[in-house]
Formats: C-alpha cells, sequence, structure tokens
C-alpha cells in the first residue's frame, strides 16, 4: 500500500512553501518523525517529518518548486504492506515512469514531465517556483506558475499547460482552470481529444512536425525558426563559433541521472541537463555533477561572446573581453525572487493594500529611561543578559495596551469582527539575511525586564541563523520594530497582517529640550505609530501614544504593572 504525503500546513496563514532540500532519495527506509524535506516558508525553514515507517517511493516535487499546502509532496511504501501492482509495461501508473528508472533515480520520479506538456525540460520542475508575469496568466519568462496537482491533471487531460490562463491569485493556474482548458479543447475537436505520454518520444510517423522531445521545444532544441539544421552548424556539432571560441557539444541524451541541487544549479544557469557532457555513470545510465553542469555553463557563456564579439565586428582583444564580460553579468547581478524575501514582500504587499495606514509621529524625554537602563545594566550582565531599551518600551508598550485595548486587536474581514485580544505577544521585528522576521515573546505583561531581555536575545538569535521554530513567529498581538537601532528618526511602519497596529522606534539622541522652564540638552526618543484606520480612530492613536509616553518618561511607573 502507498501512503501519500501532502505538505502540511507549516505556519499561520501560509498557503504554500518552496521545497529547499529533499533529505532522502527513493528508495531509502525512513521512521516515523525523521526528517525528509526542508521546506521555506514567509515565517522560516522548516523541517518536514515523515508520518510512517516505510520506504520512499515517489518524489513529487523537485527543490525550488513552490508548492501548495496540501499537495503530495512525497509517497510511501509502507512497511508490511504490499506495493501496488506495476501495470503491464513494467511502470508506475500514477507517473508514466518505469519501475526500474523509480528505483535508481530519486531525482526523476517527481518530475519526469520533460516531454509532453510543451514546456522545455528545465521548467518542468521549476514552474512551481515561477511567480507570475504582468500578463497575470501565470506565465513567466516562458514557465508556469502552477502547482504540481495542476501540472499532473495537465499531463493526464492532454493539456498544454502553457497556454492555459490562471485565475489563481498572482495568475496561479488551478485545477479548475486545467479542467476548462480541457473541456474547451473537447469542444473544439468534438469532443476528440488526442492523449499523448508524458515521457514517450513521437515518432516520425505520429507527429506533424513536433520535436523529438515532445509537444514544444525550446531554441536550444528545435533551434527556432531556423529549424534542426542551423542548430547542427553550432552547439549540436560541437564546432567553433564565429569568433573562433570552442563551442561545447551537446550530449543530447533522452535521459540524465543528478542531484536534485544539480538539477537547481542546471535550471538557474538555463542548462539542458541532458545536454551535459559526462564520462559518469550510475545504474548505467549518465550520470552528471554539478562541476560539470558549471563547466559546461561557463564553456556555453565564453563561446557566445566570442560569438556575439566577432557579429558585431570586434577587432581587438579588449572588444571581446568586453563582450565576455556582459555575458558573465559582471555589471548587474540578478537573485531569484522567491522563497522568504517573496512571501515577506507579498505580505507587506497585502497588508498596505488591505489596511488603510495612518502613522502617527511624536517625541518622547526619556532622559530618566537612559539612567535607569545605565544603572540596571550591570546587574543584568551578572544574569548573563544583555539588557537594553527594548524590553523597557514593551513593558510600556503592554501597559499602554491595557489602557487602549483597541489597538491589541484583530480584524475577522470574514466574520465581521474585531477581535480584542486579553493577552499581550509582542512581536519584534527583526532584520535576517534573508529578509525581515518577526519573533514573538509570549506573555509579556507577566515577565519582568531581564526574563524579557533574555526571550528577546535568545529569539532575534534564532532568527538570524534561521534556527527558530514556525510557533516562535507567529501569534502575536502587537508588534514593535526598532529601526533606530541602525539610524533614522521617523519612519511610516507597515503593520503586520493581520495585527492594527504597530510600533516604530527612532534613535534616541540627546536635543535641546525645554525641562521645568529651561531649555538643557535631553535624551529624546522619537516614535512613529501606523495603524489600521479600519479598526483605530486618529484620536485612539494620538491617545495610546501620549500614555505609552507617561511610562517611557518615567520608568518607575512600570513597577505598578
Amino acid at each position: 500500500m502507498v501512503r501519500e504525503f501532502t505538505l502540511p500546513d507549516v505556519g499561520e496563514g501560509v498557503a504554500e512553501g518552496e521545497l529547499l532540500e529533499w533529505h532522502v532519495a527513493v528508495g531509502d527506509t525512513v521512521t516515523e518523525d525523521q526528517v525528509v524535506a526542508e521546506v521555506e516558508t514567509d515565517k522560516a525553514v522548516v523541517d518536514v517529518p515523515s508520518p510512517v515507517n516505510g520506504t520512499v517511493r515517489e518524489l513529487r516535487a523537485e527543490p525550488g518548486d513552490v508548492v501548495p499546502v496540501g499537495d503530495v509532496i512525497i509517497t510511501f511504501d509502507v512497511e508490511g504492506e504490499d506495493a501496488p501492482e506495476e501495470d503491464a509495461a513494467g511502470g508506475d501508473a500514477d507517473t508514466g515512469v518505469s519501475a526500474d528508472a523509480g528505483a535508481t533515480d530519486g531525482t526523476d520520479a517527481g518530475a519526469a514531465d520533460t516531454a509532453g506538456d510543451g514546456e522545455a525540460a528545465g521548467d518542468s520542475a521549476d514552474a512551481g517556483a515561477a511567480e507570475a508575469g504582468p500578463s497575470g496568466n501565470g506565465h513567466a519568462g516562458g514557465r508556469v506558475f502552477a502547482p504540481p496537482s495542476a501540472r499532473k491533471l495537465a499531463r493526464e487531460l492532454g493539456v498544454d499547460i502553457t497556454t492555459v490562463e490562471g485565475s489563481g491569485p498572482g495568475g496561479r493556474v488551478t485545477d479548475s482552470d486545467v479542467r476548462a482548458a480541457a473541456e474547451r479543447t473537447s469542444d473544439d475537436t468534438g469532443g476528440e481529444t488526442e492523449l499523448k505520454s508524458a515521457v514517450r518520444r513521437i515518432g516520425d510517423d505520429e507527429g506533424d512536425g513536433a520535436s523529438a522531445a515532445g509537444d514544444g521545444e525550446t531554441a536550444s532544441e528545435g533551434a527556432g525558426a531556423a529549424g534542426p539544421e542551423a542548430a547542427a552548424s553550432s552547439v549540436a556539432t560541437g564546432g567553433t563559433g564565429a569568433g573562433g571560441a570552442a563551442t561545447p557539444e551537446a550530449a543530447g541524451r533522452e535521459r540524465t541521472l543528478a542531484a536534485p541541487a544539480t538539477r537547481k544549479v542546471a535550471r538557474d544557469l538555463d542548462v539542458d541537463i541532458d545536454d551535459v557532457p559526462t564520462d559518469e555513470e550510475r545504474d548505467g545510465e549518465a550520470f552528471v555533477t554539478e562541476a560539470a553542469v558549471r563547466e559546461y555553463a561557463t564553456a556555453q557563456q565564453r563561446a557566445q561572446a566570442a560569438d556575439t564579439a566577432a557579429m558585431a565586428g570586434a577587432e581587438t582583444a579588449g572588444e571581446a573581453a568586453a563582450a565576455d564580460a556582459a555575458v558573465t553579468g559582471e555589471r548587474e547581478r540578478r537573485e531569484p525572487y522567491r522563497g522568504v524575501r517573496k512571501t515577506i514582500g507579498e505580505a507587506m504587499e497585502r497588508s498596505k493594500y488591505t489596511a488603510p495606514h495612518v502613522t502617527h509621529h511624536d517625541t518622547v524625554d526619556v532622559t530618566a529611561l537612559v539612567a535607569a537602563r545605565e544603572k540596571l545594566k550591570p546587574r543584568a550582565e551578572q544574569q548573563g543578559v544583555r539588557l537594553t531599551y527594548l524590553p523597557f518600551v514593551m513593558k510600556a508598550v503592554v501597559a499602554a495596551l491595557k489602557d487602549h485595548p483597541v489597538l491589541n486587536t484583530s480584524l475577522d474581514e470574514e466574520n465581521g469582527e474585531i477581535v480584542y485580544k486579553n493577552y499581550y505577544d509582542i512581536g519584534v521585528a527583526t532584520a535576517t539575511d534573508a529578509g525581515l522576521m518577526v519573533p514573538v515573546v509570549e506573555g509579556v505583561d507577566g515577565k519582568g525586564l531581564v526574563e524579557i531581555a533574555a526571550n528577546v536575545n535568545e529569539l532575534t538569535a534564532k532568527a538570524r541563523d534561521r534556527s527558530i521554530s514556525r510557533d516562535e513567529l507567529r501569534g502575536s498581538t502587537f508588534t514593535i520594530t526598532n529601526f533606530g537601532a541602525i539610524g533614522g528618526e521617523y519612519a511610516t511602519p507597515i503593520i503586520n497582517y493581520p495585527e492594527t497596529a504597530i510600533l516604530g522606534l527612532g534613535a534616541i539622541k540627546e536635543r535641546p529640550w525645554v525641562h521645568e522652564g529651561e531649555v538643557v540638552p535631553r535624551k529624546v526618543l522619537t516614535l512613529s505609530l501606523s495603524v489600521d484606520h479600519r479598526v483605530v480612530d486618529g484620536a485612539d492613536a494620538a491617545r495610546f501614544v501620549n500614555t505609552l509616553k507617561e511610562y517611557l518618561e518615567d520608568p518607575t511607573l512600570l513597577l505598578l504593572e
């Protein structure tokens, strides 16, 4: 019996995750709770455990795929249970891949749609991660924004997924879109829709000019409008380009074994992994390493650069070198907009364009707070804790929220209700290499300054080294962002949706200030409070800041809380 395992809900409000890495391969024996994959969400990188004791049968996603929650990503043969019978051809009826292929190449089992759905070989495994283009139809740069389930359904129904208009978020192609396209095709052909194998090559007697790779082809496979004869004079023949540089010979295999990470490198470098030359073999089939892919890509780039220089009439070595530099991208550097960075951006966009933001700015004299922190700092260090200003601010925020509970809320749009929170879990916006994360300190109202400081230090460190759990990144009721630690006075912070308020802290600076009737130097902190104007009025925001200022001006008041 085969057990299917779907991508679980890996975080609050997370609808999908990017598969970063498989820790298992087809044929591996696993135990329950063993980590089989890493998935990146808008919150963090999380481990995906096996739900059973068994043997890995099939991997249905490639590293780099963006997989919706609920889609099957891996299947297992459960220990002690018989595997399902294979079809008469000896293949897996669900994938069209032979049993031998599944046993020898764990990277192909879930992505063997390299021919038959109108996509280039490198695009099939990457399409789930491609973001929707400006047209909103789920296509970008020749790729398709669709989950594996929709792509599998398209293959089963004989639908060219590159022609399907997506109706899902961001132009995502859904299962319903594929079925609708299949119905239209059936109507257009009088109910006769020809189905072609997803892996079998179409012979000359079956197609009408289709390439040997399937229904669709890339320029490198079909040589574009010039036809295969033109390709034969360049890459396919391994000859020399116009500039005299040796053009790398394309192997042109039908099947190649490679690790998932190697396939990802090939996609990133726009290399057809079946064209990469190799002398290595695994189980009698060609095996390509990451080094071979990079070497082949570099050789292609240099040959193309030489051709470009020659065609442009370059006469000096300096001009040829400039063309080479242009190809290798020295003037620009591009990186994929995906993973944590992309999901953070989408969350920011949703917040900004869902909640009407209003930002209230103010200043507060925190001279007494600075003195209190300096006095308590050595005592905290004796307990092994670094005491910053943030724990003081967090305690002051909680005290102000108790007086103004409308800011400790969220808006349940579906049910049309404002949800008032009677607990105080404060989010701390933290800059990391992967983008902004918001660790959550729970129950701030019931903790002392040293305990809060210890919690903040631990959580922010875990966020930066990506060891933080998803439970530590969700459930906040109010968020604080300290941009003053980097530099700056005022900002317009974007609310951590679905909360209704966020407080931005500027830098504490010494300024001339009127104190007890005299202008004297004082330590001054700037505040920027953004609120969701659907729930929080401007007057509510101003009153909250006024109360907050009272606690920050005289931190001894926090002893009463």
